[in-house]
């Protein structure tokens, strides 16, 4: 009997990628990178969005810091494209971070599932996101009245899949695991996390990739939920 539903943030509530490709073509414009020799923004985003992807994967597992997670994904990605490091802007990385959090673009379907189930469960966020980026998302969209507790990763002191955040979200939301469900874009940090913790868990995946055995269950649109829930 299903009392608790715990969501991840990014690229299953939040729409990271476009929000971060809005992002992106305005950093372009600002910083007029077709003057260093970027003459598109399709191939710019592509090559950022790869990057960041695989450097994510490092973070989520510890192989990596938040530091180096920050300063190699840009530097990479114009390196990759031919740029030369002195000519790197300095101050991107930074505008980034600043500006992407403002974005609200959600996954479709995002309010009317959040706002149905809000009635039925209490509703939880655990996201490896950084702090501060994960604050602004959650206000800016309007998503804090949906959820009862946000546990991120930075408080916690370690990330999904670590059993450890999985205990803490369950302590600070009075649950336990038989009654508790996670749902999340994350093959590692999301669902095999919450499987070795010992919780159901719900891969959401939208661009309907192969999944693995494991998986016990999957949605590649949020307004699935309501089907089940």
């Amino acid at each position: 009997m299903i009392k608790h539903i715990f969501f991840d943030l990014d690229h299953t509530i939040w729409d990271f990628d476009k929000n971060a490709e809005e992002t992106l073509k305005e950093l372009y414009q600002t910083y007029q990178l077709q003057t260093l020799g970027l003459n598109s923004t399709e191939e710019f985003i592509q090559t950022y969005t790869e990057n960041n992807h695989r450097l994510w994967a490092a973070y989520h597992v510890g192989k990596i810091s938040k530091e180096t997670l920050r300063s190699e994904r840009f530097s990479t990605t114009f390196i990759q494209l031919g740029i030369h490091p002195d000519h790197i802007p300095q101050q991107f990385e930074d505008d980034y971070v600043r500006i992407t959090p403002t974005k609200t673009n959600l996954f479709e379907g995002s309010e009317k599932v959040l706002s149905y189930l809000q009635k039925k469960y209490s509703l939880h966020i655990i996201s490896n996101g950084f702090k501060e980026s994960t604050l602004t998302k959650m206000e800016v969209s309007a998503l804090n009245p949906y959820f009862k507790n946000v546990i991120i990763s930075e408080d916690v002191g370690v990330n999904k899949p670590d059993k450890a955040i999985f205990e803490h979200a369950l302590q600070r939301a009075e649950a336990l695991k038989e009654e508790s469900i996670m749902i999340g874009d994350s093959l590692e940090a999301d669902i095999t996390g919450a499987q070795n913790f010992g919780m159901k868990a719900i891969f959401f995946n939208p661009q309907k990739k192969e999944a693995p055995e494991y998986v016990d269950w999957q949605i590649h649109h949020l307004e699935e939920l309501l089907l089940h829930f």
